[in-house]
C-alpha cells in the first residue's frame, strides 16, 4: 500500500478526492491524512511521511510549490490537483510531473496511481520538479524544457534545441542541434501533441519539424523541405496547402 495525503484548501475537494481514492484505488493508496493549510500542511508531512501527496497548486493566497520549496528535500512522489488553465497544464506535461484536473476523473486518477508503482528515484523526481518550475516561469516556449524517457533515464532538452522528430513505429527518433538524437519509446503524435503549439509543424505522417531550422523548401511533387541538419523531408501532397499556408505566416 502507499501512503498518501491530500493537501487542498477546500474541503469539498479533499471530500470528493478522498471518496474516488476509497473507490477506484483502495488496493493501492492508503490515505494517512489531508489538511486545509500550508502550515498544517509541513507538520503533517514531516510527522506521516507520506510517499505521495494529492497537492492542489492553490493553497489560499499561497501555492503548493510553495509548500515545496518550504520542505526542501522532497522524499516523496508528487501528483497535483488543478484547475489551471492550458499554460500551467502544459508546463506539467512537458516536466512529466503528473497531474488531475479539478474535478478529478475516476479514470485520470487510476491512470496517475497506477503510475506510481513504477519506482522514481529521488534524483529524477527532483529534476522533474526542477523543469517544472522553470516551465511555469518562462514565457517563451523555445526556453521551455521537456522531459525525454530514454533507456537510461530522463533526458531534460529545451524545445529550441529540437529540430524536428521522425517516426519509427512506436518509437521516435529526435534529432538536436549539434548532431544529437535520442531515440525514445514514444509515438510521434505524441510529440506533435507537446510541441503544436511552440512551432512545429507536421508535415508527414513520419515527421514533425521545428520551423525555425528550415533552411527551404523546394517544389515538385509534394514538395520537399530541406533542415539545416541537411535532412531532405517530402510534403504529404494532403498537408501542402496548410505548410504552405504556415510558412507564409512565418
Amino acid at each position: 500500500m502507499i501512503r498518501a495525503v491530500i493537501i487542498d484548501d477546500e474541503q469539498h475537494c479533499i471530500d470528493r478526492l478522498s471518496r474516488l481514492l476509497e473507490t477506484y484505488c483502495r488496493e493501492s493508496i492508503q490515505l494517512t491524512g489531508s489538511f486545509l493549510t500550508l502550515e498544517k500542511s509541513i507538520q503533517g508531512i514531516r510527522e506521516l511521511k507520506p510517499e505521495v501527496i494529492f497537492l492542489d497548486v492553490m493553497l489560499g493566497k499561497q501555492t503548493g510549490f510553495d509548500l515545496l520549496e518550504q520542505l526542501g528535500s522532497i522524499p516523496f512522489a508528487v501528483i497535483f490537483t488543478t484547475s489551471f488553465d492550458q499554460y500551467a497544464v502544459q508546463a506539467f506535461r512537458f516536466s512529466a510531473i503528473d497531474y488531475l484536473l479539478k474535478p478529478v476523473d475516476p479514470d485520470d486518477l487510476r491512470e496517475a496511481v497506477a503510475k506510481l508503482e513504477e519506482k522514481i528515484s529521488k534524483d529524477e523526481l527532483s529534476k522533474k520538479m526542477d523543469v517544472l518550475f522553470h516551465n511555469l516561469k518562462t514565457l517563451q516556449g523555445s526556453s521551455r524544457k521537456i522531459s525525454i524517457p530514454t533507456s537510461s533515464g530522463l533526458t531534460f532538452v529545451q524545445v529550441g534545441d529540437i529540430i524536428r522528430c521522425q517516426s519509427d513505429v512506436n518509437y521516435t527518433i529526435i534529432y538536436l542541434k549539434n548532431e544529437r538524437k535520442l531515440t525514445v519509446a514514444r509515438t510521434l503524435k505524441e510529440f506533435e501533441e507537446l510541441l503544436t503549439d511552440y512551432n512545429f509543424y507536421r508535415i508527414h505522417n513520419s515527421h514533425l519539424i521545428n520551423l525555425a531550422f528550415i533552411k527551404s523548401y523546394n517544389k515538385g511533387k509534394g514538395g520537399t523541405v530541406i533542415m539545416t541538419d541537411q535532412s531532405e523531408i517530402e510534403v504529404a501532397t494532403r498537408r501542402k496547402e496548410s505548410f504552405l499556408k504556415k510558412l507564409s505566416e512565418l
